[in-house]
């Protein structure tokens, strides 16, 4: 069973955490403060007529004479999007890394959840396969594990970029997005990241890997076939393909390192032999919240 009880007990023990460790904000990332009627000051503006009187500072117009409008931050719940790759490369792995991606986004979700922020799940492969709409509360976790327990592996090769475009033209508030996926994309994964950035949301990447990914350990006259194309190919692996194969994958991933890297976005490498609470955890300390 892919979300059992002793699953949601994590999921509870993670929240706690999340909760001591971020004071209530998601992976540490900021909530969207706009400056309107809240509670915490921010700064002075000048008055002009017709502001709410309300707002002038009067310990400021005493001593300087000055008519100073009060700003105070306004804080908004946190806009959460998992994105999560549903193509048929995700269905390889032991544990399959399809099943260890639901897992991370259930519990990046019940987080989000229990602390009141608003989340919304986004299946894709060539483009959107599935999609539960934005929603709020800690009482709809279950139709969030619901929904992520029904998903499939399907469609075409990967295409993140087409999967974004479509995201961001639904003229959604923007907020946190977060990529779990094994970012096996033809186009390449920059793409669709880069188009994140560009319009202003807030990428995240977990990048999902199987021991196997790199280190396939087969060699020989063998058959091959691409998962998500099904074009096979009759190949002879040398020990020489393998060291190859080892060099390109490893560069693959330090490449997506490289990239978090350049534009200060959070990238967690997860490896499926990791259990998904203790990869959860390790992203908490990664954000510099834990010693």
């Amino acid at each position: 069973m892919l979300f059992d009880s002793d699953f949601l007990k994590k999921l509870e023990y993670l929240s706690l955490v999340s909760r001591r460790v971020f004071r209530g904000q998601l992976l540490a990332q900021r909530r969207t403060m706009q400056l309107g009627g809240g509670i915490e000051f921010a700064d002075h503006r000048e008055y002009y007529p017709g502001d709410d009187y309300r707002y002038l500072d009067w310990n400021v117009f005493a001593r300087h004479d000055e008519l100073l409008l009060k700003r105070f931050q306004e804080e908004e719940d946190l806009h959460v999007y998992l994105l999560l790759d549903c193509s048929r490369s995700m269905a390889f792995g032991d544990p399959v890394k399809f099943d260890y991606a639901r897992r991370v986004a259930a519990a990046l979700g019940y987080i989000a959840l229990a602390d009141l922020d608003r989340v919304a799940v986004v299946g894709y492969a060539g483009d959107i396969v599935a999609d539960l709409p934005l929603t709020r509360g800690k009482g709809r976790i279950l139709a969030l594990l619901k929904f992520l327990e029904g998903l499939e592996t399907q469609g075409s090769a990967t295409d993140l970029a087409r999967v974004v475009t479509n995201l961001v033209h639904r003229g959604q508030r923007r907020g946190l997005a977060i990529v779990l996926s094994d970012l096996f994309d033809p186009k390449g994964f920059q793409g669709g990241l880069d188009l994140l950035r560009h319009h202003r949301y807030e990428p995240h990447v977990v990048h999902i890997v199987d021991r196997k990914d790199a280190d396939p350990g087969f060699k020989g006259d063998i058959e091959l076939q691409d998962v998500e194309s099904g074009t096979v190919r009759k190949v002879t692996v040398t020990e020489r393909n393998l060291r190859q194969y080892r060099k390109i994958f490893k560069e693959f991933v330090e490449s997506v390192q490289q990239y978090c890297n350049s534009y200060a976005i959070g990238g967690a490498l997860a490896a499926t032999e990791v259990p998904f609470d203790e990869l959860l955890l390790r992203m908490m300390r990664a954000a510099g919240a834990l010693a």
